[in-house]
């Protein structure tokens, strides 16, 4: 592994359930889309595919992308299709690295303070 907290490496165990002659897309490059939208606040398989496309000169720094961004229905196709415990443990495995990385500290991601959105006065989002 060239980075040994990259999500990128930890899928790329995860048994790819797809037909080789019909892959267009890596495993690895719609996990990562799929995650990086859902922390994003992604809800639903055309948002994933909207998020791609807003962010693809960003996801092409990590992934290579030669047929652009997988449609919502190849996201849900393919993520439907994955061994449910393979995805788990490799997830589980990549925040338990990130939990060594940031020595326990907790990371907090909310979209809502991030955008400035949260109500200063009240302490409220």
């Amino acid at each position: 592994m060239t980075n040994p907290n990259s999500p990128i490496d930890f899928f790329s165990s995860i048994s790819d359930p797809r037909v080789e002659r019909t892959q267009k897309h890596s495993l690895e490059s719609i996990l990562f889309i799929s995650l990086c939208a859902v922390i994003c606040g992604a809800e639903g398989w055309n948002v994933m595919e909207d998020y791609g496309n807003a962010k693809i000169d960003w996801l092409k720094k990590f992934l290579h992308l030669p047929n652009g961004i997988p449609s919502h229905d190849t996201f849900n196709r393919v993520i439907s299709a994955l061994d449910s415990k393979e995805m788990n443990d490799s997830f589980v495995a990549w925040t338990k690295s990130i939990a060594e990385l940031t020595d326990g500290e907790v990371v907090a991601i909310d979209g809502k303070c991030m955008r400035g959105s949260s109500d200063e006065g009240t302490g409220t989002s």
